[in-house]
């Protein structure tokens, strides 16, 4: 996490994210610094609108989405219930037409 602060930091300080000022901002702060971990971050943010990014997920509704996504997840297994009960049904309705056909 340290990496993206430093990221949103220089952000905010108006500064280009390069390696060499998230190198520099993490060594100020007494982070270890790890190279291939500032690479993959200046690499993944490269041409990314960050400012946008921000704004989006300022507006995402975090709190609402944890509970609904219960219910949906709910729904595919009585879905999936019905649909064991409905053959299961069918299964023993056909089974019975069997044997009354056998006794005639």
């Amino acid at each position: 996490m340290e990496y993206i602060y430093a990221a949103l930091l220089l952000h905010n300080a108006g500064k280009e994210i390069t390696e060499e000022n998230v190198t520099a901002v993490l060594k100020s702060a007494g982070v270890q610094v790890q190279d291939a971990r500032v690479k993959a971050l200046v690499a993944a943010l490269e041409g990314v609108n960050i400012e946008e990014a921000i704004n989006k997920a300022a507006l995402a509704p975090v709190a609402a989405a944890a509970p609904a996504a219960a219910p949906a997840a709910a729904a595919p297994v009585a879905e999936e219930e019905e649909k064991e009960e409905s053959k299961k049904e069918e299964d023993e309705e056909s089974g019975l037409a069997g044997l009354g056909a056998l006794f005639g």
